[in-house]
C-alpha cells in the first residue's frame, strides 16, 4: 500500500523520517520544477536552484503544514514565494511597465521556429496571467487551489486563467498558416 502525502508528513512530524520527506520530494519535484521552469519564462538554471529552495524551506517549515489544503498547494504556494522573493530581488517584478514589456514582444519579431510554441505563447501573458494559467490548466489545480497558492481572490484566479486563455488563442492563432 502507497502512503499518502498526508502519510508521509506525520511521519515527518513525528519522527523526523528524511525517507519520507525524501518520497515527497521525488513525488513533487518534477511539477514543481515545471512550474518554476514557466515562470522564470524557462531559466531552467534559475528554476532549479529555486525547486531545491522551496524543498528546504518545506522541510525547514513543515511545522506550518495545517492540512486545511493539499500538501502539493502549500508546497506550490512556497515555490511561488520563492519566485517572488527572487524577482524582487533581481527587481523583475518592480517597475515593469507591462504594456512596453508587451509592445516589445511583438509576435513579427519572434523567430519563426518558434511560432507554434506554446511556451513561448505562454511567456509573452503578463505574470499574474501565465502563473494562474500554468497552475489551473498546466498544473491541474482547482481555481480555489490556485487562489490558495497565490493568495489572491478566487474570483481574481478566474479571471487570469479566461484572460490568459484568450491572449493564448489570439496569439497562438496569429502565429498560425499564412
Amino acid at each position: 500500500m502507497e502512503l499518502t502525502d498526508a502519510d508521509l508528513v506525520a511521519r515527518v512530524l513525528a519522527d523526523d523520517d528524511q525517507h519520507a520527506f525524501g518520497e515527497l520530494v521525488r513525488r513533487h519535484q518534477s511539477t514543481v520544477r515545471g512550474i518554476l521552469r514557466q515562470l522564470t519564462r524557462t531559466d531552467i538554471a534559475l528554476a532549479d536552484d529555486l525547486a531545491q529552495e522551496t524543498f528546504i524551506r518545506a522541510y525547514k517549515n513543515i511545522r506550518g503544514f495545517r492540512g486545511e489544503a493539499r500538501f502539493s498547494t502549500w508546497l506550490y504556494r512556497i515555490a511561488y514565494n520563492c519566485f517572488r522573493e527572487d524577482a524582487r530581488r533581481r527587481k523583475e517584478l518592480v517597475g515593469v511597465d507591462e504594456e512596453q514589456w508587451q509592445g516589445e514582444q511583438d509576435p513579427q519579431t519572434v523567430d519563426p521556429g518558434l511560432r507554434h510554441d506554446l511556451m513561448h505563447a505562454l511567456n509573452l501573458l503578463p505574470l499574474h496571467e501565465r502563473t494562474a494559467v500554468v497552475l489551473c490548466c498546466q498544473n491541474g489545480l482547482s481555481h480555489d487551489e490556485a487562489a490558495r497558492v497565490l493568495d489572491i481572490p478566487l474570483g481574481t484566479v478566474k479571471t487570469n486563467v479566461l484572460r490568459g486563455r484568450e491572449k493564448l488563442k489570439r496569439t497562438l492563432a496569429a502565429w498560425g498558416p499564412n
